[in-house]
């Protein structure tokens, strides 16, 4: 049980290590030799070339300006200074809207710190509940008597904790409606003013039924045309293009390397660069590098020209699936929208995400194989979370001396030390617990990917939900119950089994020095660990040093990462969760929470204008699924609290705080009907404004020609001119009879023309 004097040492360990990592981070990020691992975002975005340097010898490397040494903590302030609608242009609604979980953290738990610090801890204080409890060898810190587990059975100072249940409730409540409803409005803002984008206008059709007469080509021209005559346009056939893939990539290795050898040959002038074609070339026969790589690229991109022709007019590699366009937006919205056969497993139709959130690998699952890899994750997810209270009891055993000791008792001689013992109670077990999670979201984004989402930004959605809940079982509830266990244990198997409840009671609130240590570690060091990119840093200047030779090598060593919404949103609401249940139960944690959200908003700031580069742009459709955690751990939080009320003798409670759950299921019911569809659907009356606006604008635009090669594999893209020509759009003709390889299909009322080739005219 760690004491005042272990969360001291843990507190200064940690403080200590993030103040070096920002102040590492303050000197390094104004060395230009680490421009690029420290502001990537501005050299994607073509604003920034080269490092800003001082003049003199060494200036290329090291900021010969003392000057900027005594300003090295203005990142704090510019960070802060920019401001909202600007940050949405520069870095996109899906950053700024990250950032707001942060804010509402702390608008949440500073009032509430504030309140629970004033009425609750006297409270707690000023009673004698566990010095009642030392003949029971329940342990216990002087920590804990800030906590509920102070107070006597059957005290009259319950209700005190009753209301400041209600408080936290309707304070949680009006702060989450508040949000919601900012940020829908925003959503649809940025909607409203976005520049035109090929998702506006795009649905992805699944689960495309086969036909012996038919292609897929023909089959999803044909359907379209007969089943939305006035607002089809276009569609796009999706390949399997496994090894187009690796023509792709294998050329623009040569290409690299040929492109170093050229540069090399325009630095010595007189020599022309040889290579060996042995292993590893080390050995075999020397040639003409330039030679070499030139005719290597150029039999490449005749075999990739091959491979294209054979994918644009064969039939064999088409899967069934296909990116369909129309006219307008409000017929992508009918369509996306709607059912669109009798047979509800086929023509599945959803919203299109933006070409560069597609995730292409899955697009060709059948819609029976989706159910089996669910199901297959699921049975898989349920192990993993069940083995992984292994690990869980490992770290709540270092968080307990009397166990250590036990089980190693060669090892109490050291231990008995009081600085080590400080630093295995009040930092060892955040650290311990911390690593077990490492490598936690790399396996659960392959189990959303083999469950078959089809886009970057679902993909990570999914995960993230996985891994809030594996950590709501395993980090929270796991580590209750068996820190329980462990530090209860002779108590538990010699009680008698009436006494087993009172014990958990008292005992669950002192687990609040546990996650104390935890938020330390992850939240405080974790976060200035976080800016410093010690990891992007050390792997950029190995890549330049050894493998960089062209410019095009630097760009790629470049590392400029993302948000991490799978990784970050469900450890942020882990926060959530520690701070609601323990804001009635034992309030000491609320500062350590307060302190990480406020550290947490500047760092991310800066990461999000200066770093972070976004692979795709949702506008915010995430937050569903934070309001909804959030609206959980408040939940959570009342039913602990009626349980450990119940425990103390305070039954007289339990009816006023019954309401309370009640309660928070209609407020969410009432947000995910008055909110959530502005996250979910796309409205006909918004489409039907900004097609007008836009038709009035821009009468003539030719739509056609701007989905050309929008959804289009990536490879495809590769080496192709893909700038469109706004060309003016020809008037359609009359409609004519349809012309089809199946019966039942004559006389439809709109052409339907047979192509073998994927892509429509």
């Amino acid at each position: 049980m760690a004491s005042i004097n272990d969360i001291g040492v843990a507190a200064a360990i940690n403080i200590v290590t993030a103040i070096a990592f920002l102040l590492a981070f303050a000197i390094l990020r104004i060395q230009p030799v680490n421009d690029r691992v420290y502001f990537p975002k501005w050299y994607l975005k073509g604003l920034r070339t080269s490092s800003i340097q001082t003049g003199g010898f060494g200036s290329k490397f090291i900021n010969l300006d003392f000057r900027s040494y005594v300003r090295f903590l203005n990142w704090m302030p510019e960070a802060l200074k920019m401001p909202e609608p600007e940050l949405v242009h520069h870095a996109g609604l899906d950053s700024v809207v990250y950032l707001r979980i942060y804010l509402l953290g702390l608008k949440i738990f500073f009032p509430i710190a504030c309140v629970a610090f004033t009425a609750m801890v006297p409270v707690n204080w000023t009673n004698k509940g566990l010095d009642r409890l030392k003949h029971t060898n329940i342990s216990f810190s002087d920590i804990d008597k800030l906590s509920l587990s102070n107070i006597p059975n059957g005290s009259g100072r319950f209700w005190v904790h009753l209301c400041m249940a209600y408080a936290i409730t309707f304070w949680t409540c009006f702060m989450l409606k508040r949000e919601y409803q900012n940020i829908a409005l925003m959503r649809l803002q940025f909607l409203a003013n976005d520049e035109r984008r090929p998702n506006q206008f795009t649905v992805l059709v699944r689960n495309i039924p086969t036909d012996p007469h038919e292609s897929i080509c023909e089959l999803v021209e044909h359907f379209f045309k007969v089943n939305h005559p006035d607002h089809y346009l276009t569609y796009q056939a999706v390949h399997d293009s496994t090894k187009l893939s690796e023509l792709v990539q294998k050329r623009k290795q040569m290409q690299n390397l040929l492109d170093y050898n050229i540069n090399k040959l325009m630095r010595t002038q007189s020599k022309r660069p040889m290579i060996k074609m042995g292993f590893l070339g080390c050995c075999g026969e020397r040639v003409d590098g330039i030679k070499y790589y030139t005719s290597m690229v150029e039999s490449l991109t005749r075999e990739i020209s091959e491979e294209k022709q054979r994918l644009r007019t064969g039939t064999k590699s088409i899967v069934p699936a296909a990116f369909v366009s129309f006219k307008s937006r409000w017929g992508a919205a009918v369509c996306a929208q709607t059912e669109q056969s009798r047979d509800p497993t086929e023509w599945l139709t959803e919203w299109a995400a933006e070409p560069r959130d597609i995730y292409y690998d899955n697009l060709a699952l059948p819609y029976v194989d989706l159910k089996i890899r669910r199901i297959i994750v699921a049975i898989a997810y349920f192990f993993l979370t069940f083995f992984f209270m292994i690990p869980i009891a490992f770290v709540q055993s270092l968080a307990n001396i009397e166990g250590i000791e036990k089980a190693f008792p060669f090892l109490k001689p050291l231990i008995e030390v009081n600085f080590l013992k400080s630093i295995i109670q009040g930092f060892l077990p955040g650290i311990a617990l911390k690593i077990f999670l490492m490598f936690l979201p790399r396996i659960l984004m392959q189990m959303s990917k083999f469950e078959g989402f089809v886009s970057t930004s679902s993909l990570e959605r999914r995960a993230a939900s996985r891994f809030y809940m594996f950590q709501f079982i395993n980090v929270f509830l796991g580590s209750i119950v068996t820190g329980t266990a462990f530090q209860q244990l002779n108590r538990f198997l010699n009680q008698s089994a009436n006494d087993i409840p009172k014990i958990i009671g008292v005992s669950i609130p002192m687990k609040a020095t546990f996650f104390i240590t935890y938020i330390m570690v992850d939240g405080w060091a974790g976060v200035a660990g976080e800016i410093l990119r010690l990891k992007p840093l050390i792997i950029y200047h190995l890549k330049n040093s050894f493998l960089v030779r062209t410019e095009n090598d630097r760009e790629e060593a470049t590392d400029a990462g993302t948000i991490g919404f799978n990784t970050g949103e469900p450890q942020i609401q882990l926060y959530f969760l520690l701070g609601l249940v323990y804001a009635a139960v034992s309030p000491i944690l609320l500062p350590f929470i307060i302190l990480f959200f406020a550290l947490a908003y500047v760092v991310y700031r800066h990461q999000v204008i200066n770093v972070y580069n976004q692979n795709y742009e949702s506008a915010g459709k995430f937050w569903p699924d934070v309001h909804r955690r959030v609206v959980t751990a408040l939940i959570v939080s009342q039913l602990l609290l009626m349980g450990l009320l119940s425990t103390k003798q305070a039954s007289k409670s339990t009816p006023f705080l019954l309401v309370l759950p009640v309660l928070t299921i209609g407020f969410h019911m009432h947000c995910k009907c008055r909110y959530q569809p502005a996250f979910v659907r796309y409205s006909l009356q918004e489409a039907m404004i900004k097609d007008t606006l836009e038709r009035t604008r821009e009468p003539n635009l030719n739509l056609k020609a701007f989905f050309r090669n929008a959804y289009a594999h990536p490879e495809f893209r590769v080496g192709e001119d893909l700038e469109l020509e706004m060309a003016v759009e020809k008037p359609d003709k009359t409609p004519e009879l349809v012309s089809t390889k199946r019966g039942s299909w004559r006389n439809t009322p709109l052409p339907s023309s047979k192509h073998s080739c994927p892509y429509s005219p």
